[in-house]
Protein backbone atom coordinates (compact mmCIF):
# COMPACT_ATOMS: atom_id res chain seq x y z
CA UNK A 1 0.00 0.00 0.00
CA UNK A 2 2.97 2.43 1.10
CA UNK A 3 4.15 1.49 -2.12
CA UNK A 4 1.24 2.58 -4.43
CA UNK A 5 1.01 5.99 -2.47
CA UNK A 6 4.35 7.05 -3.02
CA UNK A 7 3.74 6.19 -6.73
CA UNK A 8 0.46 8.38 -6.80
CA UNK A 9 1.97 10.81 -5.23
CA UNK A 10 5.12 11.20 -7.29
CA UNK A 11 3.18 10.55 -10.26
CA UNK A 12 1.46 13.52 -9.75
CA UNK A 13 -2.65 14.52 -10.25
CA UNK A 14 -4.19 12.19 -13.45
CA UNK A 15 -7.33 14.01 -13.76
CA UNK A 16 -8.05 16.69 -16.78
CA UNK A 17 -9.41 19.89 -16.02
CA UNK A 18 -11.43 19.42 -19.21
CA UNK A 19 -13.79 21.24 -19.23
CA UNK A 20 -14.06 23.25 -16.13
CA UNK A 21 -10.69 24.90 -16.96
CA UNK A 22 -9.66 23.93 -20.35
CA UNK A 23 -7.24 21.36 -20.66
CA UNK A 24 -7.28 18.06 -22.76
CA UNK A 25 -10.66 16.34 -23.11
CA UNK A 26 -8.32 13.15 -24.64
CA UNK A 27 -9.64 13.24 -28.13
CA UNK A 28 -6.79 14.25 -29.88
CA UNK A 29 -6.39 12.76 -33.06
CA UNK A 30 -9.42 11.31 -33.01
CA UNK A 31 -11.95 10.84 -36.37
CA UNK A 32 -15.50 12.12 -35.53
CA UNK A 33 -18.61 12.40 -37.67
CA UNK A 34 -17.78 12.87 -41.40
CA UNK A 35 -18.18 16.34 -42.61
CA UNK A 36 -20.65 17.58 -45.33
CA UNK A 37 -20.49 20.20 -47.70
CA UNK A 38 -23.58 20.15 -50.54
CA UNK A 39 -21.81 22.91 -52.18
CA UNK A 40 -19.38 20.20 -53.66
CA UNK A 41 -21.43 17.26 -54.40
CA UNK A 42 -21.22 16.18 -58.12
CA UNK A 43 -24.38 15.87 -59.90
CA UNK A 44 -25.84 12.39 -59.98
CA UNK A 45 -23.31 10.93 -57.83
CA UNK A 46 -24.31 7.91 -55.13
CA UNK A 47 -21.33 6.85 -54.25
CA UNK A 48 -21.68 8.13 -50.51
CA UNK A 49 -25.36 6.72 -50.29
CA UNK A 50 -24.33 3.20 -51.79
CA UNK A 51 -20.86 3.28 -49.29
CA UNK A 52 -23.17 3.79 -46.73
CA UNK A 53 -24.07 0.47 -44.32
CA UNK A 54 -27.03 2.24 -41.99
CA UNK A 55 -29.00 4.75 -44.84
CA UNK A 56 -27.19 7.55 -42.62
CA UNK A 57 -26.79 9.27 -45.95
CA UNK A 58 -29.27 8.94 -48.53
CA UNK A 59 -31.42 10.71 -51.67
CA UNK A 60 -34.21 13.20 -51.46
CA UNK A 61 -36.44 13.26 -53.84
CA UNK A 62 -35.25 16.41 -55.26
CA UNK A 63 -32.01 14.60 -56.13
CA UNK A 64 -30.43 16.40 -53.08
CA UNK A 65 -28.24 14.38 -50.16
CA UNK A 66 -29.99 13.98 -46.77
CA UNK A 67 -27.52 12.95 -44.13
CA UNK A 68 -28.93 11.49 -40.72
CA UNK A 69 -25.88 11.90 -38.11
CA UNK A 70 -28.44 10.02 -35.91
CA UNK A 71 -28.07 6.76 -38.35
CA UNK A 72 -24.04 7.31 -38.52
CA UNK A 73 -21.74 4.59 -36.76
CA UNK A 74 -18.76 6.88 -38.07
CA UNK A 75 -17.19 4.21 -40.36
CA UNK A 76 -15.99 6.72 -42.79
CA UNK A 77 -16.87 4.89 -46.09
CA UNK A 78 -18.53 7.96 -46.90
CA UNK A 79 -15.46 9.84 -47.22
CA UNK A 80 -13.41 7.21 -48.97
CA UNK A 81 -15.86 6.92 -51.51
CA UNK A 82 -16.47 10.25 -52.24
CA UNK A 83 -14.44 11.92 -54.98
CA UNK A 84 -15.32 15.45 -54.79
CA UNK A 85 -14.89 15.96 -51.40
CA UNK A 86 -18.35 16.68 -50.70
CA UNK A 87 -17.76 14.38 -47.50
CA UNK A 88 -14.44 15.08 -44.92
CA UNK A 89 -12.91 13.35 -42.41
CA UNK A 90 -13.36 15.52 -39.17
CA UNK A 91 -12.86 16.05 -35.48
CA UNK A 92 -16.53 16.64 -34.88
CA UNK A 93 -17.30 14.20 -31.97
CA UNK A 94 -19.71 16.58 -29.88
CA UNK A 95 -23.30 15.76 -31.09
CA UNK A 96 -25.26 15.32 -28.17
CA UNK A 97 -28.67 16.67 -28.81
CA UNK A 98 -32.24 17.18 -27.36
CA UNK A 99 -34.20 17.04 -30.24
CA UNK A 100 -33.96 14.13 -32.75
CA UNK A 101 -34.10 16.47 -35.86
CA UNK A 102 -31.20 18.27 -34.81
CA UNK A 103 -28.84 15.20 -36.07
CA UNK A 104 -30.31 15.78 -39.70
CA UNK A 105 -28.75 18.05 -41.88
CA UNK A 106 -30.87 20.78 -42.78
CA UNK A 107 -34.03 20.80 -40.39
CA UNK A 108 -34.59 23.76 -38.32
CA UNK A 109 -33.05 24.19 -34.55
CA UNK A 110 -35.10 25.47 -31.81
CA UNK A 111 -33.88 26.02 -28.83
CA UNK A 112 -35.28 23.23 -25.88
CA UNK A 113 -37.29 24.03 -22.76
CA UNK A 114 -34.39 24.18 -20.01
CA UNK A 115 -37.45 24.21 -17.15
CA UNK A 116 -36.91 19.76 -17.32
CA UNK A 117 -33.69 19.61 -15.94
CA UNK A 118 -33.36 23.15 -13.71
CA UNK A 119 -33.32 20.46 -10.26
CA UNK A 120 -30.60 18.22 -11.92
CA UNK A 121 -27.33 21.15 -12.30
CA UNK A 122 -25.47 20.38 -9.11
CA UNK A 123 -25.83 16.11 -9.27
CA UNK A 124 -27.30 13.67 -11.58
CA UNK A 125 -27.73 9.96 -10.38
CA UNK A 126 -28.03 7.60 -13.96
CA UNK A 127 -29.17 3.81 -14.32
CA UNK A 128 -27.80 1.98 -17.39
CA UNK A 129 -29.04 -0.44 -19.34
CA UNK A 130 -27.41 -2.55 -21.82
CA UNK A 131 -30.21 -2.85 -23.84
CA UNK A 132 -28.46 -5.64 -26.51
CA UNK A 133 -25.24 -3.51 -27.08
CA UNK A 134 -22.26 -4.87 -28.73
CA UNK A 135 -20.27 -3.78 -25.70
CA UNK A 136 -18.39 -0.65 -27.51
CA UNK A 137 -20.27 2.09 -25.96
CA UNK A 138 -20.23 0.04 -22.28
CA UNK A 139 -16.06 0.21 -22.80
CA UNK A 140 -16.56 4.15 -23.41
CA UNK A 141 -18.80 4.26 -20.06
CA UNK A 142 -16.24 2.48 -18.07
CA UNK A 143 -13.77 4.77 -19.34
CA UNK A 144 -15.98 7.67 -17.47
CA UNK A 145 -14.50 6.46 -14.12
CA UNK A 146 -11.05 6.38 -15.00
CA UNK A 147 -8.40 8.97 -13.30
CA UNK A 148 -7.98 11.00 -16.36
CA UNK A 149 -12.01 11.62 -16.31
CA UNK A 150 -12.82 10.88 -13.32
CA UNK A 151 -16.99 11.54 -13.60
CA UNK A 152 -17.55 11.68 -10.16
CA UNK A 153 -15.70 15.20 -9.63
CA UNK A 154 -18.60 16.56 -12.07
CA UNK A 155 -20.76 15.25 -9.60
CA UNK A 156 -22.62 12.51 -11.78
CA UNK A 157 -22.77 8.84 -10.39
CA UNK A 158 -24.37 5.75 -11.39
CA UNK A 159 -26.60 3.75 -9.50
CA UNK A 160 -27.35 0.18 -9.64
CA UNK A 161 -30.51 0.59 -8.95
CA UNK A 162 -33.49 2.68 -10.84
CA UNK A 163 -35.61 3.63 -7.96
CA UNK A 164 -32.53 5.63 -7.21
CA UNK A 165 -31.76 7.32 -10.62
CA UNK A 166 -32.45 10.54 -12.47
CA UNK A 167 -31.68 9.19 -15.66
CA UNK A 168 -31.90 6.00 -17.55
CA UNK A 169 -28.89 5.68 -20.02
CA UNK A 170 -29.76 3.18 -22.87
CA UNK A 171 -26.80 1.83 -25.09
CA UNK A 172 -27.59 -0.58 -27.73
CA UNK A 173 -30.73 -1.43 -29.88
CA UNK A 174 -33.23 -2.66 -28.14
CA UNK A 175 -33.57 -6.30 -29.22
CA UNK A 176 -36.50 -8.18 -27.89
CA UNK A 177 -34.80 -10.29 -25.25
CA UNK A 178 -34.31 -6.78 -23.74
CA UNK A 179 -37.33 -4.94 -24.57
CA UNK A 180 -39.45 -5.93 -20.88
CA UNK A 181 -36.27 -5.26 -18.89
CA UNK A 182 -35.93 -1.92 -20.46
CA UNK A 183 -39.92 -0.89 -19.89
CA UNK A 184 -39.15 -2.33 -16.35
CA UNK A 185 -36.52 -0.13 -15.39
CA UNK A 186 -37.64 2.95 -16.69
CA UNK A 187 -41.26 2.32 -14.58
CA UNK A 188 -38.94 1.88 -11.74
CA UNK A 189 -37.74 5.13 -11.43
CA UNK A 190 -39.36 7.81 -9.76
CA UNK A 191 -41.19 10.94 -11.74
CA UNK A 192 -39.48 12.75 -12.79
CA UNK A 193 -37.60 10.84 -14.75
CA UNK A 194 -35.65 11.14 -18.28
CA UNK A 195 -34.10 8.36 -21.03
CA UNK A 196 -30.90 8.91 -22.77
CA UNK A 197 -30.11 6.93 -25.93
CA UNK A 198 -26.14 6.73 -26.28
CA UNK A 199 -24.84 5.42 -29.37
CA UNK A 200 -26.38 5.01 -32.81
CA UNK A 201 -27.31 1.57 -31.89
CA UNK A 202 -29.27 3.08 -29.37
CA UNK A 203 -30.28 6.47 -31.43
CA UNK A 204 -31.92 4.78 -34.86
CA UNK A 205 -31.10 0.90 -34.36
CA UNK A 206 -27.51 1.14 -35.75
CA UNK A 207 -26.31 -1.61 -38.01
CA UNK A 208 -28.38 -3.85 -36.48
CA UNK A 209 -32.23 -1.98 -37.16
CA UNK A 210 -34.37 -3.81 -38.18
CA UNK A 211 -32.81 -7.33 -37.83
CA UNK A 212 -34.99 -10.44 -36.54
CA UNK A 213 -33.70 -9.31 -33.67
CA UNK A 214 -34.64 -5.77 -33.00
CA UNK A 215 -36.55 -2.87 -34.23
CA UNK A 216 -35.21 0.82 -34.20
CA UNK A 217 -33.49 0.96 -30.95
CA UNK A 218 -35.62 3.56 -28.63
CA UNK A 219 -38.33 5.17 -30.87
CA UNK A 220 -41.55 3.97 -30.37
CA UNK A 221 -40.20 2.73 -26.78
CA UNK A 222 -39.37 4.99 -24.13
CA UNK A 223 -39.55 9.12 -24.67
CA UNK A 224 -36.11 9.86 -24.90
CA UNK A 225 -34.77 13.44 -23.88
CA UNK A 226 -31.49 13.19 -24.79
CA UNK A 227 -29.22 11.83 -28.22
CA UNK A 228 -25.60 10.98 -28.56
CA UNK A 229 -24.99 9.10 -31.67
CA UNK A 230 -21.23 7.43 -32.67
CA UNK A 231 -20.25 3.71 -32.79
CA UNK A 232 -19.18 4.16 -30.01
CA UNK A 233 -19.49 7.82 -28.73
CA UNK A 234 -16.17 8.44 -27.03
CA UNK A 235 -16.10 9.34 -23.29
CA UNK A 236 -15.64 13.24 -23.63
CA UNK A 237 -18.81 12.85 -26.02
CA UNK A 238 -20.88 10.95 -23.12
CA UNK A 239 -19.81 14.01 -20.64
CA UNK A 240 -20.57 16.43 -22.87
CA UNK A 241 -24.10 15.29 -23.27
CA UNK A 242 -24.51 14.79 -19.61
CA UNK A 243 -23.34 18.30 -19.09
CA UNK A 244 -25.75 19.79 -21.83
CA UNK A 245 -28.46 18.03 -20.11
CA UNK A 246 -27.35 19.76 -17.03
CA UNK A 247 -27.61 22.85 -18.37
CA UNK A 248 -24.15 23.37 -17.89
CA UNK A 249 -23.24 23.87 -21.84
CA UNK A 250 -24.37 24.97 -24.80
CA UNK A 251 -25.46 22.19 -27.24
CA UNK A 252 -22.88 22.30 -30.91
CA UNK A 253 -25.10 20.83 -33.27
CA UNK A 254 -28.23 22.36 -35.11
CA UNK A 255 -29.95 21.11 -37.82
CA UNK A 256 -27.21 18.39 -38.55
CA UNK A 257 -24.05 20.96 -38.14
CA UNK A 258 -21.59 21.41 -35.34
CA UNK A 259 -20.31 24.91 -34.02
CA UNK A 260 -18.31 25.75 -31.23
Amino acid sequence: MAFWTLFGLSQGKATTAWPARGGKDGQEGLLGMPRFDAGQCVPDCRACIDACPTAAIAESKDGSVNVDYGRCIVCQLCTEACPSGAMQPSADWAFGVRRREDLVVGTGYQPAAQARTAAFRRSLHIRHVDAGSCNGCESELRALNNPFYNLHRLGIFFTPSPRFADLLLVTGPVTNAMLEPLRATYAAMPEPRWVMAVGTCAVSGGIAEGGYACGHGLEGVLPVDLYLPGCPPNPAAIIEALLLFLGRVSQRVRGGRIGE
